[in-house]
């Protein structure tokens, strides 16, 4: 059965859009055959290519449709991909959905909106893991308390990423000393504020194809594996 990741953070502009479209190229492309090199177990596989990537779905609830938008232009530039799909959807219709993305993937990927609480809700309510997005700012932390709170009320498993973060922040220990008090699950794996995760979805792509030899590329495999590793 596949297995539902949500990117969810009611704050707007906290990298969810991002998150979801490089989470699932570097799941579906290289993803397992990387991973399982560092010493992942248990990794879904594709039943046509076992061992070598995985089928991701993407659901963007976002009405924005921005993860559309890049699925489109990844489309037209680089033509149809088999291990990638997209679907567009309401909340009201997301657990149909799920279902039918479930017969054909192993992996799907939500991404949820901001400011829109009943489909980020619902997002989360059918997620085996809710991936949260966090900037190192004071004012991301406490705008992002009603995701919490909505995860919780959900009981749903949760993984805090840092997003965004500056070369020698040195913010970013009290602000995990923080969340720390709070219980919070924190990613040892950070996304830096690095120009290639932009620029990979400039040209329809992830940044594990566009630039898989750079600092960018290993830090989404690190937190690809350790997502991986949250879900056993």
């Amino acid at each position: 059965m596949a297995t539902v990741v949500t990117i969810a953070q009611q704050k707007g502009g906290a990298g969810k859009t991002s998150l979801a479209a490089h989470l699932a190229t570097t799941w579906a492309h290289e993803g397992i055959k990387a991973l399982e090199a560092l010493g992942a177990t248990g990794l879904p596989s594709s039943d046509k290519d076992p061992g070598k990537g995985g089928r991701v779905a993407l659901i963007d609830l976002d009405p924005q449709q921005s993860l559309a938008t890049w699925f489109r232009l990844r489309e037209e530039l680089h033509g149809r991909d088999d291990r990638l799909s997209l679907r567009s959807v309401g909340s009201f219709r997301i657990a149909a959905e799920i279902e039918k993305a479930r017969k054909d993937s192993d992996l799907i990927v939500i991404d949820s909106p901001p400011h829109a609480e009943d489909a980020a809700r619902a997002g989360i309510r059918l997620a085996d893991l809710v991936i949260v997005p966090l900037q190192l700012s004071p004012m991301d932390i406490w705008a992002a308390r009603p995701t919490f709170e909505m995860i919780a009320k959900e009981k749903r498993k949760a993984l805090f990423v840092f997003n965004r973060v500056p070369q020698r922040a040195r913010m970013a220990q009290s602000i995990a000393d923080a969340l720390k008090k709070e219980n919070l699950p924190i990613a040892n794996a950070a996304l830096g504020n690095r120009i290639a995760f932009a620029s990979s979805l400039m040209r329809g792509q992830g940044v594990v194809e566009s630039d898989p030899h750079s600092t960018a590329a290993d830090e989404m495999r690190q937190l690809a594996l350790e997502v991986m590793r949250t879900l056993q």
